[in-house]
């Protein structure tokens, strides 16, 4: 087995903690029950269902029967906003949604699919920091609006939206307000219940939590509202997601987010420091590098940057030894040039040499250190 590269694509997808590991272990073999059965061994299941249910609620600010378990940030966005907005296509109304042009695909394709059944679509630009202001959402509200969608973080870039600005004005209209929280979820701290915000994702494997559990919360304006299923036969999760529950995933998901609440102070702190550590190293071997985003306004885990580099390759596709992307790492194809750094200006050739180094719970100092030597390689 060849030795693993350095890794810094923790936004992409971040490795199991041991201790969710642990936790997750005994629900694969031991307790293998179906916890929608009528036994004993179904009610442990359920019971652990439940008790990871109170963990993600907990870390998150908001309500526990707010909360529905789905399989992943993608099918969550899916179902908030196809779940509350075709009823109203369906009924023959006019459904006007505002969102921004870096939102992740997951929100991005949804809404295309919906504008061709009918929906009207306006996305608000960015800031050429990548950040969203409230004034460009505000512009484009009609009488007729359904629905805002708004990320907290930025997957690409890194910056912080103002969520509580954008979720005052939408309660103010009385507009749905939906928060991709994916990159904010274990990075930074949450209160949903403290924050206008109708329908909230996140997932487990952005936070030291295994891949196939996340979780979409409704509350506010969108609790009691009606929202059509994606996947319909069984009625598990409030009749919103039928099937059998993962739970050695969603047991993982809420060893996780109490991972979170025991980590996230120092976290924060040490990946702050070897974030900055980086940037510096990067500038001093690449005097003309730029930092994309917003530095004042942006998470500690995420730093974007374009490295005037020379060759067809992509600057991601040249750091040998660190795995690393040049954007999201979603897409099923990676010919495009990404739409976040096309939103704030950049061309191909200035997003062929942008990088996205993200950081997380397991980063050290040697790698900060080995990928500085291997920017310091690119263009030498």
């Amino acid at each position: 087995m060849t030795t693993p590269p350095v890794y810094l694509d923790h936004a992409a997808s971040t490795p199991v903690d041991p201790k969710v590991l642990e936790a997750m272990l005994p629900w694969f073999s031991d307790f293998p029950a179906n916890p929608s059965g009528q036994h004993e061994a179904g009610r442990e299941a359920s019971n652990a269902v439940e008790q990871a249910r109170e963990q993600v609620a907990t870390m998150l600010g908001c309500q526990v029967d707010t909360l529905t378990f789905t399989g992943s940030a993608t099918e969550s966005c899916n179902l908030a906003i196809k779940g509350l907005l075709r009823p109203r296509l369906r009924r023959g109304e006019h459904v006007h949604i505002v969102s921004a042009a870096t939102e992740h695909l997951a929100v991005l394709d949804p809404l295309r699919r919906l504008e061709r059944e009918g929906a009207e679509v306006d996305l608000a630009p960015p800031t050429p920091g990548g950040w969203i202001d409230p004034a460009e959402i505000e512009r484009r509200l009609q009488d007729d609006t359904a629905l805002v969608s708004i990320m907290w973080v930025n997957n690409e870039l890194g910056t912080i939206n103002d969520i509580a600005a954008i979720g005052e004005m939408c309660r103010d209209r009385g507009i749905l307000f939906y928060c991709d929280g994916s990159q904010a979820a274990g990075k930074i701290q949450l209160d949903l219940e403290s924050i206008p915000i109708d329908a909230f994702c996140a997932c487990a494997h952005k936070m030291n939590g295994p891949k196939g559990a996340a979780a979409l919360v409704l509350q506010g304006r969108a609790a009691g509202r009606p929202i059509e299923p994606l996947i319909e036969g069984g009625g598990q999760e409030h009749g919103l997601r039928s099937g059998t529950l993962d739970v050695p995933a969603i047991v993982g998901f809420g060893a996780a987010a109490s991972r979170v609440r025991e980590c996230l102070d120092d976290d924060t702190k040490r990946i702050t420091q070897f974030r900055d550590t980086l940037q510096a190293g990067i500038i001093a071997a690449h005097p003309n590098a730029v930092v994309n985003g917003l530095p004042s306004h942006r998470v500690p885990h995420i730093l974007n940057m374009t490295i005037p580099t020379s060759g067809p390759a992509s600057l991601a596709e040249q750091l040998q030894g660190v795995a690393c992307s040049a954007g999201a790492a979603c897409p099923s194809t990676k010919s495009d040039t990404s739409h976040v750094l096309a939103a704030i200006g950049l061309g191909q050739d200035v997003a062929n040499a942008t990088v996205r180094l993200s950081l997380g719970r397991r980063t050290t100092s040697s790698d900060i250190s080995t990928a500085i030597e291997a920017i310091e390689r690119v263009g030498n």
